[in-house]
């Protein structure tokens, strides 16, 4: 399956960003991409920086302006497209949301980030319920798309229970970056943190696994600090692990690899990690803490 990522920077016009984000799928789809994945919150900055109560009106409903704008693009190229949104559900409730649209525009199907952060730079718990539907995955005609979000990433759970639902692969958008106090080896730690947690997912499941990120840095609205440097390094791993594709860390780039989804049968077969668990021993992870 040839599958496209889309790094780029964003500015504070959704209109723009969704042009480019348009253009870009338009060049993916012109190379003979079936996949697109997107980065988390492409339509607009990553305004979870600071806490304002005025940055509820990026939100909106779904379906809305933004996945109807999304379905023709999807429709258009011809292509299964991963989005990431800032979901008005109610008056007052709001999820980060990935929408994942079909080849003919449909919506194939919606996941809720599960896990969210709250840590300096990453209000997200002040904007974001965490979602309600679990971790199941969505059903296209190029696969059964094991999509996550950002900080989800981190959790060896959500990727179990999405090997364990059917998935064929797993899909993280991703908004990450450094903090600027952090020194420069404080900074690479973190940042191949990152890709390592989300290899072992791979391993762990047998799956390949496509994490596409943000680039470029975004100020602190409020000066409090001194903004996100988001790392990029988008990048598409095999279900052994193995780096198939791998973007810069500062530019704008579109990432397009041929994913083998028939290895990760091959793959099983050797390393039967499904097989051998040991199901009856596993109580202790329904709760907080064990002893």
């Amino acid at each position: 399956m040839k599958t496209a990522l889309i790094q780029m920077t964003c500015s504070a016009s959704a209109e723009d960003n969704k042009r480019k984000i348009a253009d870009r799928i338009s060049q993916a789809s012109a190379e003979g991409a079936q996949l697109v994945v997107l980065q988390e919150l492409h339509n607009s900055l990553y305004f979870c920086q600071t806490e304002s109560v005025d940055n509820f009106d990026l939100a909106e409903p779904i379906p809305g302006e933004s996945t109807r704008f999304y379905a023709e693009v999807a429709k258009t190229n011809h292509v299964v497209l991963v989005t990431s949104l800032f979901e008005r559900r109610a008056p007052g409730l709001y999820h980060n949301t990935a929408v994942v649209f079909e080849q003919d525009g449909s919506i194939a199907g919606i996941y809720r980030k599960m896990h969210i952060p709250d840590d300096p730079a990453y209000y997200e718990k002040f904007y974001f319920t965490p979602g309600d539907l679990g971790f199941m995955p969505i059903d296209t005609s190029v696969g059964r798309l094991g999509v996550q979000v950002c900080w989800d990433q981190w959790y060896p759970e959500g990727a179990r229970i999405m090997a364990l639902n059917g998935a064929d692969i797993l899909i993280f958008p991703t908004a990450i970056g450094y903090e600027s106090s952090d020194s420069p080896e404080e900074q690479q730690r973190q940042r191949e943190a990152w890709m390592t947690v989300q290899r072992g997912h791979a391993v762990a499941n047998g799956l390949p696994v496509i994490a596409a990120n943000r680039v470029g840095h975004e100020p602190d609205p409020s000066g409090a600090t001194n903004g996100i440097l988001f790392w990029g390094s988008s990048f598409v791993c095999g279900p052994q692990g193995e780096i198939l594709a791998q973007a810069s860390t500062n530019h704008e780039e579109l990432l397009i690899v041929d994913i083998d989804l028939r290895r990760s049968e091959s793959v099983r077969r050797w390393w039967p990690f499904l097989r051998d668990r040991r199901i009856d021993a596993f109580d202790t992870l329904t709760k907080r803490f064990g002893r």
